[in-house]
């Protein structure tokens, strides 16, 4: 093992993680980040499910309930900016459970709330964890992956959100009408549980630790992780390679990702993930009031409209991880982009004169944009060294968040001046026409480990 005054270096702890064969360790630290990640998903949705009841039994004006829906997504913003800073400083492992513990405390806050004041500034603080963790958590999935399969093993994780999304809608069929809004929250607040414990049970990246020079730590937590890998096999691990391509060890800089090659890195990934979630988070915060308000659906049908959407993205999701090792991470963004862009301007055009056929092209343009998001979870960490990479992800979420905001406000003002629903989904489908052109621009990352693509 090579190793700098006695200890491992970096391209060691990257060799022998790149050697690991996929087994119950795996396994269990997916299962265990893939909780946390899941009720995020749950979380994030909660206010859409909710508004209809709360547009009722509070009288909110469309304003007020534009507020509702983007107050949790300002702190959302905020938290991705804080976790990446945390993620570099502190840690994966512990700015996730950090992450979590503030979702699910203030999920406890929003469902006591008595106003829609109190409701906005406890979703606001909701949103500082869910912000946070998200990023941190599929940075840390990268650390731990193979780079031939780190596509398909870092997404079938990333099914995970959509699936949260996908479960929070179904819950919500049967709780908000025979339970209440409340209910929900308290459901969503039930992950404080697995901040307790995660680490203690999850292991600090080992890329993390030898960047941040606590290489006798890194050491010990590869070793523990090998032998591990090896009781659960049940055969003698691999040898690591030879040669492996070594990170420069310089200390992380926010600075560094507005500079050189990752000028370009973060400007296309900033564009990417603002054009995702403007179109996915417009949509899909809307789409329950839509039915019931535009095309006089109850309640239940219109949250079962909206579930069908989420089930479409979580097969998009499960499409894209199955292919894009196979395909690449450009190709597979310009065509989801470019599908979601047809979808959207073929509702536009048809003229969204019914909640039937909303469902059925809305579901349809979730099918490509939930790839796209999980894609970017996939992409976004690869594209950093590992002294920056938590940043790197956080600062794409900033513009993830932007979008979040952006693209519900703007429907929002849309249908306030009395504009229509054709003019609702014909700028959708600009925005998403701007987005595939911007992946055209993307750096192909397949089948590279982490330290050659950032050496």
């Amino acid at each position: 093992m090579t190793t700098v005054a006695g200890r491992p270096a970096v391209g060691s702890i990257a060799a022998r993680l790149e050697r690991l064969p996929h087994s119950r360790w795996h396994v269990k630290v997916r299962f265990l980040i893939g909780a946390v990640t899941f009720f995020e998903a749950f979380d994030q949705l909660l206010a859409a499910s909710a508004l209809p009841v709360l547009m009722k039994e509070w009288h909110l004006t469309t304003g007020q309930a534009t507020l509702a829906v983007t107050a949790g997504s300002v702190g959302m913003l905020l938290g991705a900016l804080a976790a990446g800073w945390m993620g570099d400083v502190i840690g994966r492992v512990r700015t996730v459970a950090i992450g979590v513990a503030v979702t699910a405390l203030a999920g406890l806050a929003v469902a006591l709330s008595t106003g829609i004041e109190l409701f906005a500034l406890f979703r606001f603080a909701q949103g500082l964890g869910i912000g946070g963790v998200v990023p941190v958590a599929a940075t840390y999935i990268n650390e731990i992956a193979r780079s031939d399969k780190r596509g398909r093993f870092v997404l079938l994780y990333e099914m995970i959100f959509p699936a949260g999304l996908a479960v929070a809608t179904l819950v919500s069929v049967w709780v908000v009408p025979n339970l209440g809004w409340r209910a929900m929250f308290l459901i969503g607040a039930l992950p404080v549980l697995i901040a307790a414990v995660l680490p203690r049970h999850v292991a600090e990246s080992p890329r993390w630790l030898v960047a941040r020079g606590r290489t006798e730590e890194a050491e010990r937590v590869i070793a523990e992780i090998e032998a591990e890998v090896a009781r659960s096999t049940g055969a003698p691990l691999p040898e690591p390679a030879a040669a492996v391509t070594q990170e420069d060890s310089a200390r992380g800089r926010l600075r560094e990702l507005f500079t050189g090659r990752y000028l370009r890195r973060t400007t296309v990934l900033s564009g990417l993930w603002f054009v995702a979630y403007y179109v996915n988070h417009g949509i899909s915060v809307w789409l329950p009031s839509l039915y019931t308000r535009n095309f006089g659906l109850d309640l239940s049908s219109a949250l079962v409209y909206t579930l069908l959407s989420n089930v479409t993205g979580l097969l998009g999701t499960l499409i894209v991880a199955l292919l894009i090792d196979r395909v690449g991470r450009r190709p597979a963004l310009v065509t989801a982009l470019g599908g979601s862009a047809l979808a959207l301007l073929t509702l536009a055009l048809t003229g969204a004169l019914s909640g039937g056929q909303v469902a059925l092209f809305a579901s349809c343009t979730t099918f490509f944009v939930y790839a796209i998001n999980c894609g970017l979870y996939l992409y976004s960490p690869e594209l950093y060294p590992t002294r920056n990479r938590a940043k790197g992800a956080a600062f794409g979420g900033l513009w993830n968040r932007l979008g979040v905001i952006l693209g519900p406000v703007v429907v929002g003002a849309i249908l306030g001046s009395g504009g229509s629903l054709r003019l609702v989904f014909a700028q959708f489908a600009v925005v998403a026409a701007v987005g595939t052109v911007i992946a055209c621009f993307a750096v192909e990352t397949k089948g590279r480990t982490l330290e050659e693509l950032n050496s």
